[in-house]
This record gives C-alpha cells, sequence and structure tokens, in this order.
C-alpha cells in the first residue's frame, strides 16, 4: 500500500510537470517521492501521513520565526479582512519601504516586487539602463532566479540536474553574461582589466547559498568593490536568502561592503510572495514612471505579504534575537561535527546568522569547484535515514539549511542524537 506522498505525487505527475512547480522539490537529487505537507508550527512540519519532522528547510528561508508565529497570522488575518489586494498605492507599502530604507545600509530608495527573480531580472534592467552597457558579471554556483541572462551555470535547482544552462535561454542572451569563479580575485581582476569598459554590473550571492553554503573570502569582497567603482560597474548584492536571515543588516552589515543595488525576498515577506530592490538614490531614479527603465507588476506590494513581511520585521528587531539565532545554529553545526569525528565520517559543517551549511568533506567548501568534491552519494543516505528519523533537510546536497527562533535547544539535541545514530551504523 503505498502512502498518501506517494499517491499524491502519482496523482501530481499528470497535471504538474515532474509533479512539481519547482524542480528541486522533486527529489531527484536525492532520490524517492517528495513529501507533502499540511501543515507547520514553529520549528515543525507535518507531511500528508501525518509524520512530523523538525524543519530546517522553513520555506527555503523566509520562517525565520518559525511557522504560525500568532503575531505574523493574526497581522495577516487582519489585513486579508481589509482586502486582498488593490493594484494601487497603500499605507502598509510605505511602511514597508520606509523600514526596509531604515534597517538596509545603503539603500536610499526601494521598490517592491513579488518574487526574488523579479527583484534580481529588474536590477540587472536597471543597471544596464543606468550605465548604458550589456555585459554582465555573475559567479559559478550562485543562483539569482531563473531570468534569461542569469540563467548561466546556474546554481540551486539547475545544478541539481546537472544542468549548468537552461534550454530555451538564448545563446544571444547568455553570451552577455560572463561566469567566474566565486572568490577567485585573479579572474576578477583579469576579466575586469580586459572588457571594464563593457561591464554594466556584477552580481554576486554575499554568502552564496545555492551551492551549499559557501562563505566569501576578505580579499574577494574588497576587489569586487575596487574594481567595480573603478570601472564604474554597478555592484548588485543579491540578500533575497542572506536578508535578515544572517543579520538584522544582512550579510553587507556583517561583511562591512558597501553595495550600489541589493535584491531582498524571502525573510521580508514572512512565508507570502514578496520581494524587494533598492540602492543607490541615482541608479533608483532611473526607474519609471521617473526614469526609462521600464518595470511593473500587478501584485507588487501586496497587502496581505506586506503585512506578513512587516510582523516578522517587528520580530526580528526584537533585543538579542540574532545572538540566540546564532547561537542555536552553532549549537546544531557543532553537535553535527563532533558526531561525525566520534564516528568517523568524513564530514564538517558551518553556519552564519540562522544559515547553516553541511558537507560530506574533511572542511568546509570555498568555491564551486570545491563543493563539487563533497561526497553528494553519502549525502543521499544521510537525508534519507534523517527524513527516517523525522528530521527534514533540504533534498539536495547544493542546499543550505535554516534554523528559527523557534528551534528550541531539545530540537537541536534530537536531531544531532539521530546524526550521531545515523554515523555510528555507517
Amino acid at each position: 500500500m503505498i502512502s498518501r506522498n506517494e499517491y499524491l505525487f502519482e496523482q501530481s505527475q499528470s497535471v504538474i510537470p515532474g509533479g512539481v512547480n519547482s524542480p528541486v522539490r522533486a527529489f531527484k537529487s536525492v532520490g524517492g517521492s517528495p513529501l507533502f505537507f499540511n501543515r507547520g508550527q514553529g520549528a515543525h512540519v507535518w507531511d500528508a501521513d501525518d509524520k512530523r519532522y523538525i524543519d530546517y528547510v522553513g520555506s527555503w528561508g523566509p520562517m525565520i520565526v518559525g511557522h504560525c508565529h500568532p503575531e505574523v497570522v493574526r497581522a495577516v488575518q487582519h489585513a486579508a479582512a481589509q482586502g486582498l489586494g488593490f493594484g494601487a498605492p497603500t499605507e502598509t507599502e510605505l511602511q514597508m519601504a520606509e523600514l526596509l530604507c531604515k534597517l538596509v545600509p545603503h539603500m536610499d530608495m526601494v521598490r517592491l516586487v513579488s518574487s526574488g527573480t523579479e527583484a534580481t531580472m529588474t536590477a540587472i534592467r536597471l543597471a544596464r539602463g543606468f550605465t548604458g552597457r550589456t555585459r554582465i558579471i555573475k559567479f559559478e554556483g550562485c543562483y539569482h532566479g531563473h531570468s534569461d541572462g542569469l540563467l548561466v551555470k546556474a546554481g540551486s535547482g539547475a545544478l541539481t540536474f546537472g544542468q549548468p544552462s537552461s534550454s530555451g535561454v538564448p545563446a544571444e542572451i547568455a553570451a552577455l553574461t560572463t561566469v567566474l569563479d566565486y572568490n577567485d580575485v585573479v579572474g576578477l581582476e583579469h576579466t575586469f582589466s580586459t572588457t571594464g569598459q563593457e561591464i554594466a554590473a556584477v552580481i554576486v550571492e554575499l554568502v552564496a547559498g545555492n551551492m551549499n553554503l559557501v562563505t566569501p573570502k576578505r580579499e574577494f569582497l574588497d576587489a569586487l568593490r575596487r574594481l567595480c567603482t573603478k570601472h564604474g560597474t554597478v555592484l548588485i548584492l543579491d540578500e533575497v536568502m542572506t536578508g535578515f536571515r544572517v543579520g538584522l543588516q544582512g550579510a553587507q552589515g556583517h561583511y562591512k561592503i558597501q553595495p550600489d543595488l541589493i535584491t531582498l525576498g524571502k525573510v521580508m515577506g514572512g512565508g507570502l510572495p514578496a520581494a524587494a530592490f533598492g540602492g543607490r538614490r541615482d541608479i533608483m531614479q532611473c526607474l519609471a514612471p521617473l526614469g526609462a527603465v521600464y518595470q511593473a507588476g500587478t501584485l507588487s506590494g501586496n497587502p496581505v505579504s506586506v503585512a506578513a513581511g512587516l510582523a516578522t520585521l517587528a520580530l526580528v528587531q526584537q533585543p538579542n534575537f540574532y545572538e540566540h539565532l546564532g547561537a542555536r545554529t552553532r549549537q546544531l553545526t557543532d553537535g553535527l561535527e563532533q558526531a561525525a569525528k566520534q564516528h568517523g565520517v568524513t564530514f564538517s559543517a558551518q553556519s552564519i546568522g540562522g544559515m547553516f551549511g553541511l558537507y560530506f568533506r574533511a572542511i568546509p567548501p570555498t568555491s564551486y569547484a570545491e563543493v563539487m568534491t563533497c561526497d553528494k552519494v553519502a549525502f543521499n543516505r544521510f537525508f534519507h535515514e534523517m527524513l527516517n528519523a523525522g528530521v527534514y533537510l533540504a533534498p539536495s546536497a547544493f542546499e543550505a539549511g535554516f534554523v528559527s527562533s523557534a528551534h528550541t535547544a531539545a530540537d537541536i539535541e534530537q536531531t544531532i542524537a539521530a546524526a550521531s545514530k545515523i554515523f555510528k551504523a555507517w
């Protein structure tokens, strides 16, 4: 007899391509049938068979205060009762814009959109319009959404499927994107020395989270800012994942680097579709209706999404929120490393704020090439055995994980105990 999860997946495949609405959900990388979730509460989720899991995916990052936080739910219910959308300005849009400009360094102006893909896509267009140039630089293993010019050797779902570029992306568009190695200063300097006057923008995940968690080297960050300034190139920091996730000022606040444009998403929507891009006033004023760079969206600044985001951002501003979140995440990564070491398993882990990375290699990777040396077979086995133990990790060796403020010490201890038991059996 098949499980409810398996039945739903079987039925879904007849009406949804691959049975899922986002590729990494299909479990193709790890094997098996994906879970269908019915509900979530705090740090836990329940699948269609009503099995409970400790959740380290958190809707891929947004659930920083856990599922169904009562203050977020209350804010959503109140907003929904006033109207689900207007396609016109609302006061809460202004409140969100003012708050983002207050909290995020170097954000003079901001525009709200509905998804991270929309934010990064438009930031690239804006940079091209501002500079009058066409070429952009991105880094291998960094994922910035599925717009054509950025789906060039992308990470996340495309990497999981072993497709460094997508069918359907015209070669002429892909040719305008230069893909470099993350953390490679020499390659960056060489590219700018030969094509610097053609480069409209450099876009980078300040902390890569879509080839697993990879942190930046200081010299790499310094080179990014120095070279972009020298050549009049717009530096875009993609903080869709890291914004309000690694700290109140995001990764740019943590690493003290000044961008020209910033993209945000995930946490700022509190679990509902919301994103934003913003930055220098002179660049942002190139947007219609002030300037010639066009962007529009019927659902941009949707009042229900904004309400969820405002409630979530109020919670993360509470005293010591990020200190507690970071300590809880380190408890997880330190405990998993100790368990692996105790049982002789080659494994490493690291974290920043509420994000973490797990690697079946001796030390954490610093580049896409090093990520690819991780033991993917070991990860897949670990993933399924942890799932059986009631621990839900990202179903791919190429994704970061997330801890919420709802995770308790007991949740972490249970997770470490499950991993230790698995490692011992290996």
